[in-house]
């Protein structure tokens, strides 16, 4: 059986990025190694559309979280969150793993944040060091508004806005100079198109300024140290993964040369012609309000085992979509856009979750949803 994968990360990878990765592998203390390296950060910057410093860490999206608190905060700081899905629940663990006094700010699963909610809280909390949200919440496919909040936080001189953006950056704009994100992190199997185990960390100066105060433990995650190794030393600090940061030097020339704006374009179209299919046939979007490009979540059909669908969508059929987490476990599924995915591939899930749903029993005219979405490719 052929397979496909089209959840929110992992996502598939070029076949010319696996075989890249698939030379043996060079040390990483050593002049080759650290002439790929300074490439990738020079990509990596591009692809941030930052001047500031990009940061890669051998862990996953996770430890860049972990890192974004740990380095500009101290025990006892305040520090405002979104918590609008499974991930923005996450800054809250890690704070109160450190010692922050979270100011948490709550939207429900499927919608963006109020930007005069955010206005509010900071209004309420002039002494929050930071503001954490994600651009894209993985588990719900919502897009929150990064650019309007970033105009609040850069009025506020000692408030640094920490945007994760591991299933937005390479999927759609993310201008971290332009709108003033002071800290954006990814993660390198989302639409970076590898295998997970790197963290990337943009910083803005605004942020390191905050650095050298902060007083939160850490060790592994010492981003100030890991800039002096990145840009003087053109390494790590601690062991380089290798073969990853060969496959993400490959997979940014790639992108480099379809372009930015084609990029978000293809994955944008992807999205819409996705939702489109999925409307056509009488399913129910999960975020039809904000919908992120990269991720596209939707209602499993009442009277339809959530879990067994997805089941056998990658069991039966070999095409692998993503369920819904915690609350929304079996009522959800999500379809990925990010990366190495086209036209055909948008074409094939959709064939392939008709063909699921009818095997459950729902009431689907095969082809429906594949000719919705050829309008929006055609139109």
């Amino acid at each position: 059986m052929k397979r496909y994968l089209y959840t929110p990360g992992p996502v598939m990878i070029p076949e010319s990025t696996l075989l890249e990765m698939a030379h043996p592998i060079i040390h990483h203390r050593t002049p080759q190694f650290s002439a790929i390296f300074a490439e990738t950060l020079k990509k990596l910057k591009w692809l941030f559309q930052t001047e500031g410093d990009v940061l890669v860490m051998a862990s996953t999206g996770t430890g860049g979280m972990e890192a974004s608190v740990t380095n500009f905060l101290s025990p006892g700081d305040k520090a405002i969150y979104v918590n609008a899905g499974k991930f923005g629940e996450r800054w809250d663990k890690i704070f109160k793993a450190y010692g922050i006094e979270g100011i948490e700010l709550t939207a429900e699963w499927g919608q963006a944040i109020d930007i005069a909610v955010v206005q509010k809280a900071l209004d309420d909390h002039p002494d929050a060091k930071g503001v954490y949200i994600q651009a894209s919440e993985t588990s719900t496919g919502v897009a929150h508004p990064i650019e309007a909040i970033a105009k609040l936080t850069a009025q506020r001189e000692n408030t640094i806005l920490v945007v994760d953006a591991i299933t937005a950056l390479g999927a759609f704009d993310v201008p971290m100079d332009k709108w003033g994100i002071d800290v954006m992190i990814s993660g390198s199997q989302k639409a970076l198109m590898l295998p997970p185990g790197l963290s990337v960390v943009g910083v803005s100066e605004k942020a390191w300024k905050l650095n050298e105060t902060a007083t939160c433990p850490h060790f592994y995650f010492d981003l100030a140290t890991e800039r002096k190794k990145h840009y003087k030393n053109d390494t790590t600090n601690f062991t380089s993964a290798v073969t990853l940061i060969i496959g993400l030097n490959h997979n940014l020339g790639l992108m480099q040369e379809e372009g930015l704006e084609n990029l978000f374009a293809r994955t944008e179209k992807m999205a819409a012609a996705t939702r489109a299919g999925l409307e056509a046939i009488g399913i129910k979007l999960f975020a039809p309000d904000a919908p992120a490009a990269s991720v596209t979540s939707a209602w499993v059909p009442e009277g339809i085992d959530g879990k067994a669908f997805v089941k056998s969508m990658r069991d039966d059929l070999g095409v692998a979509v993503a369920g819904g987490q915690d609350p929304y476990k079996g009522k959800i599924f999500r379809v990925s856009h990010m990366g190495y995915l086209c036209e055909w591939d948008v074409y094939n899930s959709l064939t392939a979750i008709e063909k699921g749903l009818a095997s459950f029993g729902y009431n689907v005219v095969m082809g429906t949803a594949a000719g919705a979405a050829a309008k929006v490719f055609n139109g």
